[in-house]
């Protein structure tokens, strides 16, 4: 049985950035230039798990991330989100959140963002 999450598997010396309660690392598959992940240093499964301090840690570094994104790469957009539980998608069942940069034309047809993650349900 595994005793730390793969999260807390890595290195100090990969993550980007952190403070007292929270991390952040480039995804290990980024689905776009700069992909991150700002995740929580205790282990918690859900971000519904998450106390009001980490909550507003995890924005504060949204935030933080953003700057130094838009800075390194330029991105058009974002989509910033998580996927919470097996139903929605979560694989890594340490809640985190994905900071992704959008660029103009990488995807055909970007409408609806992430109503997307219900395949087939986006357009409207």
């Amino acid at each position: 049985m595994t005793t730390t999450s793969v999260f807390e598997q890595i290195p100090c010396d990969r993550w980007v950035t952190d403070d007292d309660l929270v991390f952040a690392v480039l995804d290990a598959h980024p689905v776009s230039p700069g992909h991150t992940h700002v995740i929580p240093k205790r282990w918690i499964t859900s971000w519904f798990d998450a106390t009001e301090d980490e909550l507003s840690a995890m924005t504060r570094m949204v935030a933080l991330l953003k700057a130094r994104l838009d800075e390194q790469h330029h991105p058009d957009g974002y989509n910033v989100g998580f996927n919470d539980g097996s139903a929605a998608g979560q694989t890594v069942f340490h809640a985190h959140l994905h900071v992704i940069p959008r660029f103009a034309g990488d995807v055909p047809a970007p409408a609806g963002g992430v109503r997307h993650a219900v395949i087939g349900r986006g357009h409207y």
